[in-house]
């Protein structure tokens, strides 16, 4: 209702403007005043549940910003009070420690409030007015911050610290950018108080703010997430870039990224391996900001990589020793710190330089971790995870020199640690359900995105590595096919990355390597058949969309053997066709079953991806003619007498012009026509699939 005041012109009062302020001091009062009663009877503290928090300020963004004056005149006076109060009892000697927390709990839902209302802002609906306000209400909030900043040393509250990120996030949202005039009244206010006349200085209390956090919440996690998180986002834009590497705690960040100045990337101190996620943030961070000046200047990249040139010759000569007493948790730290860099540098040039940094000095040390720690995927999943990473070709930045064999060689280091980990992953054995996905499968999903990036990224040309009989894409291949039998059907379904990193790797086989997919045993084809036919119908678009797209190859592949083995040719068909061949001839209701899916989609489900889903049905129709005529009828058959004849009239129109063949002209000619027809389609009962078992 708050939201449609702007809107509202009923000529009757509808009197939100009485009791919206009303709302909204009531839900801000009642916080205040629980923080006592919480910490007095020990009641669970509302703060440590930051997801209910969060959808309650969502809320309170909006109601708070309807008659804005009265509700930032509430938190002035409520902000003032309690800031006056907790400054007295620091300074006095006698102060009970209750009366700090309580001033403390108080001050942290003013500040999660306050930012939750700047969040609110609507530029359309802002004036000059509000946004003065806005500067009284960050005015404070950032003198409180300086005075918690400067007691740190001695003492912190994790909860004001939570609260002020939640803060600093929203203000980045509506007053840092480009979307907000440099002249708005709160940057006038924000000078007047606090000497910040500009939005770089604003940027340099973020970055101080960051520092800070990192220096005296180093073993925080969820302050540390939060905080390298906040410096991710500002390093995202670049405008933003451009003005945060001019100040020098960027620059000293950028030249002193180690445990000594940054003790979240301490190891020893690790209380475990996971809890070294956000190092991934905060080295992505690192390489944007890196990447404005970097340019060709290789010295200056060699010095930034210092650090983790240093860690990997130390887990080099714990190798070469056999001292395996810490290296595990220095080379996720390492890893980790890797992938955020190789994520970071999009572009050709400083890709390279990592490239060439990496490979091959240190890939040995990656293979040989995937050899030791196979088991552990908190080992397993952050190298498995920067080979993937490495093989990605985003924004086209794996492009070799012609004659540079180091797509290959790429490839080849690729292949090995797939097949190093898919082997020694297959000797787990039994594995418990609910551990099922962490010790097996999340490994191979990222192991079927590593093969799916390397395979679709256009710097390799496959041909060679059977021309010179390497066999570092079979093994590959091969190692897939292991991998994919040992996971269930219903697996596939159920863990949505797993199904992602599938479907997304099956449908570039079947479009770059269906001789490969044609040459496997029947058992394997009725499998990957099997998988397609069920992910037909899953509730992810994207599964549903890969499907069409690997049913759509495969059709074609065997209408075109089929057209070619009815002509006269000068050389026959090879095994793997015959046997391909053969195979679909032997069950044909595979591929009878798939049509009378997709049609059944088309004509009576509301169909989110119709394009992708009629792609396949030309190829689906011409490879069963005869089904395709009694599935019809049997549709046409199954409406209401007075509707058969539309029904049938419809089906004529769906083949109508369209010739038999594959060409691209005659498929999109299909294809339209199969996007047209469901609109006039009358709506009767869906016909039942045929009753299949494939013995999976």
């Amino acid at each position: 209702m708050a939201a449609s005041v702007p809107y509202v012109k009923a000529t009757e009062p509808h009197m939100l403007e009485t009791y919206t302020p009303e709302v909204t001091k009531a839900y801000i009062t009642s916080r205040l005043e629980s923080v006592h009663i919480i910490l007095r009877d020990g009641l669970e503290d509302p703060l440590d549940d930051t997801g209910l928090v969060q959808q309650q300020l969502d809320q309170l963004s909006t109601i708070g910003r309807c008659e804005y004056e009265k509700t930032c005149a509430l938190l002035v006076q409520l902000f003032d009070q309690s800031a006056q109060s907790y400054q007295e009892l620091l300074q006095s000697a006698t102060a009970s420690p209750m009366d700090v927390a309580v001033q403390e709990g108080r001050l942290t839902w003013l500040v999660y409030i306050i930012g939750a209302v700047i969040g609110g802002r609507v530029s359309f609906a802002s004036t000059d007015e509000q946004d003065a306000m806005d500067g009284e209400l960050v005015c404070r909030v950032l003198q409180l911050m300086n005075l918690t900043d400067s007691r740190l040393a001695q003492a912190g509250n994790e909860k004001l610290e939570l609260a002020m990120l939640s803060f600093f996030e929203q203000f980045r949202k509506i007053y840092i950018g480009d979307q907000v005039q440099k002249s708005s009244k709160l940057y006038r206010r924000l000078s007047e108080v606090l000497g910040l006349n500009d939005e770089t200085m604003v940027l340099s209390v973020f970055i101080g703010k960051i520092i800070t956090n990192l220096k005296y919440w180093g073993r925080c996690e969820p302050i540390t997430s939060k905080t390298l998180q906040l410096l991710n986002d500002l390093s995202i834009g670049y405008p933003f870039r451009r003005a945060l590497v001019k100040l020098s705690a960027v620059q000293f960040m950028l030249n002193n990224h180690t445990s000594e100045h940054f003790s979240f990337l301490g190891i020893n101190n690790q209380s475990n391996l996971t809890d070294m996620r956000c190092r991934t943030t905060f080295y992505t961070a690192l390489g944007r900001l890196l990447m404005v000046d970097l340019g060709e200047d290789e010295d200056q990249y060699e010095q930034f990589m210092l650090p983790l040139t240093a860690a990997f010759e130390t887990v080099a000569q714990m190798f070469s020793t056999n001292t395996f007493n810490e290296q595990e948790r220095t080379l996720v730290g390492l890893v980790r710190d890797l992938r955020g860099i190789a994520f970071a540098f999009n572009a050709k040039t400083s890709f390279m330089m990592l490239f060439e940094w990496i490979y091959p000095s240190y890939m040995p040390i990656l293979q040989r971790a995937i050899e030791l720690w196979y088991h552990d995927p908190a080992c397993t999943t952050p190298v498995l995870k920067l080979m993937a990473e490495l093989v990605h070709n985003r924004s086209q930045r794996l492009q070799f020199d012609v004659s540079s064999p180091n797509g290959i060689l790429l490839f080849r280091e690729t292949s090995k640690m797939i097949t190093t980990y898919g082997n020694r992953i297959l000797t787990l054995g039994e594995v418990p359900k609910d551990q099922v996905y962490a010790l097996k499968l999340k490994g191979i999903s990222i192991c079927f995105s590593m093969l799916k990036a390397a395979l679709s990224g256009s710097y390799v040309n496959f041909g060679v590595f059977r021309l010179y009989g390497d066999d570092a894409l079979d093994n590959a291949l091969q190692t897939f096919i292991k991998l994919l039998l040992s996971i269930p059907h219903s697996d596939l379904l159920d863990y949505p990355k797993l199904s992602q990193s599938y479907y997304s790797l099956l449908e570039v086989l079947t479009q770059d390597h269906m001789n490969f997919i044609a040459s496997l045993e029947p058992h394997v084809i009725m499998y990957i058949l099997s998988s397609i036919s069920e992910g037909l119908t899953a509730l992810d678009t994207m599964v549903c969309t890969g499907c069409c797209s690997c049913l759509d190859h495969i059709v074609t592949y065997l209408f075109k053997q089929l057209s070619r083995s009815t002509k006269k040719r000068s050389t026959p068909l090879t095994q793997e066709s015959d046997r391909f061949l053969h195979i679909m001839q032997q069950h044909p209701e595979m591929i009878q079953q798939m049509l009378s899916t997709v049609l059944n989609i088309i004509i009576f489900e509301d169909c989110r991806n119709q394009w992708s889903m009629s792609r396949p049905l030309l190829g689906l129709i011409l490879l069963n003619e005869k089904y395709f005529s009694d599935l019809r009828n049997s549709i046409v058959n199954s409406q209401p007498p007075e509707k058969q004849q539309a029904m049938h009239l419809c089906f004529e129109n769906l083949m109508e012009g369209i010739e038999r063949n594959l060409l691209t002209k005659n498929r999109d000619s299909s294809t339209t026509m199969a996007l047209l027809t469901p609109s006039s389609l009358p709506q009767g009962p869906r016909l039942p699939p045929l009753p299949l078992s494939f013995g999976f």
